[in-house]
């Protein structure tokens, strides 16, 4: 999946930052990836196991019994413990991170954190 891209904007920047990454990273059936896509307002997280191309347990932060004060990081931070307990239920332990071109801060770090506490290994 090679598309060269020149940097012009934010935009092509995370798509060049992806693609790199995708390179490297690759999830399987028995470690499949947990990818991240952030947007403005959610977050939304997925476990795909790329072998097969199939989602194995996906989740974000609009359908969460969350409360209204709540900021977007706590949201985050609760989105990677239900998915991490909808993986448990699928009995996947071990995962492979995918920031989705998004550097690991922030809203990214707190889902990562917040599945580490779920039980998934990464």
């Amino acid at each position: 999946m090679s598309v060269k891209v020149i940097q012009k904007n934010k935009k092509t920047a995370k798509i060049r930052r992806h693609l790199r990454v995708r390179k490297k990273i690759i999830g399987t059936s028995e470690r499949p990836r947990l990818v991240v896509f952030r947007g403005n307002r959610h977050i939304f997280a997925q476990i795909i196991d790329d072998t097969q191309g199939k989602t194995l347990a996906a989740i974000s932060t609009i359908n969460l019994e969350a409360k209204k004060n709540d900021d977007k990081t706590v949201k985050a931070k609760l989105a990677g413990q239900k998915l991490a307990d909808s993986a448990k239920s699928a009995k996947i332990k071990k995962v492979v991170f995918d920031t989705g071109g998004n550097k690991y801060h922030g809203r990214v770090a707190a889902l990562a954190n917040g599945a580490r506490e779920g039980g998934l290994e990464f």
